[in-house]
């Protein structure tokens, strides 16, 4: 083993096919404004100058996978009041060596913090990018929707304090989910809606 190879960050198994899988995502994925494309921008630019870029050990950031769980029918989106953070957000996380692509480590995510069978991720890939620093690092998150089916059921999970469906299709139910959760969340809910 030469020394280079000795001192190099240990990489979790199916770093690569990961990391790969999100530069592809991010290369084919179109922005919907100019602030997103440069976010886009930016996500490639911290893979390509980080080959751990994927994971929670890169302290320069990392990026994430989150989804928006929605129940189209009746019309609500589920949000997590998360433990460590004690905010209203999507369900979301960090990317794990088992997470084949972007898509599978917010699916996963979503169906671990929600609870919820049979989630299925809107097509046309991801809805956002959402850039925010956390305790850990810069999170450098790739935003998702995802589907209930009819008559879910939310399970809260050892992340979670508590999880609660908010409706969003009235002013006055963007007016309580205001109240609750930040801005990145209102962003992501109405960019989810656009793509319904």
């Amino acid at each position: 083993m030469n020394p280079a190879e000795h001192n190099a960050p240990a990489r979790p198994a199916g770093a690569r096919p990961l990391h790969a899988d999100a530069a592809r995502t991010l290369r084919e994925w179109t922005a919907p404004d100019p602030a997103q494309d440069g976010l886009r921008r930016a996500y490639l630019d911290h893979l390509d100058e980080h080959p751990d870029g994927m994971w929670k050990a890169c302290r320069a950031g990392h990026l994430t996978a989150s989804a928006l769980v929605i129940d189209p029918v009746g019309e609500r989106v589920l949000l997590t009041l998360h433990r460590k953070l004690e905010m209203w957000l999507q369900t979301g996380g960090h990317c794990e060596p088992e997470d084949a692509t972007l898509a599978a480590a917010a699916l996963r995510e979503a169906t671990e913090e929600s609870g919820v069978d049979g989630l299925a991720l809107l097509p046309g890939g991801p809805v956002r990018l959402d850039r925010h620093s956390t305790p850990c690092a810069v999170h450098l998150d790739v935003q998702y929707a995802a589907l209930a089916p009819p008559g879910a059921a939310e399970t809260v999970s050892e992340e979670s304090l508590e999880l609660r469906w908010y409706r969003y299709t009235q002013p006055a139910d963007l007016a309580k989910l205001a109240a609750v959760a930040d801005d990145s969340v209102l962003r992501l809910v109405t960019a989810a809606r656009h793509r319904l």
